[in-house]
């Protein structure tokens, strides 16, 4: 392993950002962080360029703009939920029967239904929540020098990659980024895919995972 804190930083930003984007409707006080983060900011190309940031405020453009897509992208037009795409009947397991809690009990990560507005806790937003926990769990693994328990970590996220959210959220990312209709939600479509797909071939290296076992 080649462990860096400036990766660790990095990944647990970037799993921050798009967790928040994806799980309920953005807050001025969430905009404004973006505003003030020139890196954030470059990471929302088109959003970034928008002549209506500078015509408007960040309550209007939440109220006119964002809210309305968020609604269309997460609870009318498309589904941000993985026991839809993975069942065979469609249905969203919203019960204990659902797999992925399992996961999140036995790391201890606890998921907020009722504070984040979601039916399960395979919803997109608090999935890359968990990768961002698992992140900020590294991080104090790193500061304390625990190199067994940053290796178990990047085994839980490469797994957790490879079975839920690589098997899945692809096809909803696409679909959102074709059915946005604002850039701050374009490129966060466009930004969770590349960075996903980014972490996962990040995680295979630090693993040293040969080529053919990384499917």
């Amino acid at each position: 392993m080649d462990i860096k804190l400036e990766d660790i930083e990095m990944r647990r930003d970037i799993y921050a950002l798009i967790s928040r984007l994806m799980i309920t409707e953005v807050d001025e006080e969430f905009l404004e962080i973006i505003e003030k983060n020139s890196e954030m900011l470059n990471l929302l190309p088109n959003y970034k360029a928008w002549g209506k940031r500078k015509e408007f405020s960040n309550k209007i453009l939440k109220e006119r703009y964002y809210d309305v897509d968020f609604t269309n992208l997460s609870l009318l037009h498309l589904v941000p939920y993985e026991t839809f795409y993975t069942r065979d009947d469609q249905m969203i397991e919203s019960g204990a029967e659902n797999p992925i809690l399992e996961i999140y009990d036995a790391l201890n990560f606890t998921v907020r239904l009722e504070e984040a507005r979601v039916i399960s806790g395979d919803h997109i937003g608090v999935e890359l929540e968990f990768m961002y926990s698992l992140c900020d769990t590294m991080l104090k693994a790193f500061e304390e020098k625990d190199n067994d328990a940053i290796h178990e970590i990047l085994l839980i996220q490469r797994g957790f990659l490879k079975d839920h959210l690589l098997n899945w959220s692809p096809m909803y990312l696409i679909n959102m980024k074709k059915e946005s209709r604002t850039p701050l939600y374009h490129d966060g479509a466009e930004l969770t895919l590349q960075f996903i797909l980014e972490d996962y071939e990040y995680l295979n290296h630090q693993l040293k995972i040969p080529l053919v076992e990384k499917i």
